[in-house]
């Protein structure tokens, strides 16, 4: 790595880690953290087939033992059958009894498809229940042009696409019924958690959980989140390092959410997360916008429209982390970690 006058140069290496010694102090902190600070007998850690939460059942599953480790699948109607198979794969690999809940008729119950389902029809009026659909984003984050709205995609049974920009309030309804889906996850984790007397482990990367990718009460709520200070990029090197089945980590990063394959860059980033994940770096670390734009072949009018969407979205993600507000502060003691 070079140094500039005392400080990590920006370009291809900054993000460069020693997996084995990071693996080995998020372990150690899982034991002390766990044991001491929440006082937990276990975990519960939701598995989704995804890298991110095969990292985390990984670290916990060899800090803690699979025994003290609950791992759950929680699949439901309107996504694929994959990530269950890969959930499943792994937790064999790790020697953990996983227990599946489907929550298709809690979130039946719920209204999430029905509600879902009215909201697409306002735009496609003769959309069908077996049909496919997601949402994207127009453009990506480097369009000159581009401006920020949302297009909505249907797949018909006989594999026709139709794309078309989703006014305001109907991508408002299809977002509030489908996060349903991280909140029931979250509210049967807690249950697990709460009759064994263990912690709720949150699978955030740094790109989600300082860019706000997350759902309030959903799977932004955890007891503990390993791996919230590593970039997508150090996940994958630390997935290699720890084993991680190659099925999950050739797998591009998704939402989980939607019937049609949908990747986290179309749906909120808007870049590539390696891309993202360096761009984050530079912007935490003050970097100026020529030497940020000079080693990813970018203009400085690019890095700036990025620049400008991780404030915006950072601002985002401190609203949705802290807590409710009060009318008049409430004096209580704290303990530290």
């Amino acid at each position: 790595m070079t140094m500039v006058n005392g400080r990590l140069a920006f370009g291809p290496g900054v993000l460069a880690i020693d997996a084995a010694a990071v693996a080995r102090d998020i372990e150690q902190s899982i034991v002390r953290l766990v044991g001491r600070s929440l006082n937990r007998r276990g975990v519960v850690v939701g598995v989704s087939g995804g890298v991110d939460s095969a990292v985390c059942a990984t670290l916990v599953a060899r800090a803690l033992g699979p025994d003290r480790v609950l791992a759950l699948m929680m699949p439901e109607a309107g996504i694929s059958d994959d990530g269950t198979r890969r959930a499943q794969n792994l937790c064999a690999r790790l020697g953990l009894q996983p227990l599946t809940e489907d929550i298709t008729a809690a979130l039946t119950g719920l209204g999430c498809y029905r509600r879902r389902d009215a909201a697409i029809r306002r735009v496609f009026p003769d959309y069908q229940t077996d049909w496919k659909h997601k949402i994207a984003l127009a453009g990506g984050l480097m369009d000159e042009d581009r401006v920020s709205y949302f297009n909505l995609t249907v797949e018909l049974a006989s594999g026709e696409r139709r794309t078309v920009r989703m006014p305001v309030e109907i991508y408002l309804e299809v977002v509030a019924a489908t996060n349903m889906k991280q909140r029931v996850r979250k509210l049967i984790e807690y249950h697990h958690a709460e009759r064994l007397n263990y912690a709720v482990i949150g699978t955030p990367n740094r790109l989600e959980y300082e860019l706000g990718f997350f759902v309030r009460g959903g799977d932004g709520l955890a007891d503990l989140k390993p791996i919230a200070h590593l970039y997508k990029t150090q996940v994958y090197a630390l997935a290699e390092f720890l084993g991680v089945p190659e099925d999950i980590r050739s797998q591009p990063p998704s939402t989980d959410t939607y019937s049609l394959d949908q990747t986290q860059e179309e749906f909120y980033f808007g870049l590539p997360f390696d891309r993202l994940d360096r761009l984050l770096w530079a912007f935490d670390h003050a970097v100026e916008l020529t030497e940020a734009a000079r080693p990813e072949g970018l203009t400085s009018e690019q890095v700036e429209r990025v620049y400008r969407d991780i404030a915006r979205k950072r601002r985002v993600a401190a609203r949705s982390l802290r807590d409710a507000l009060l009318i008049e502060p409430v004096d209580m003691v704290t303990e530290a970690p």
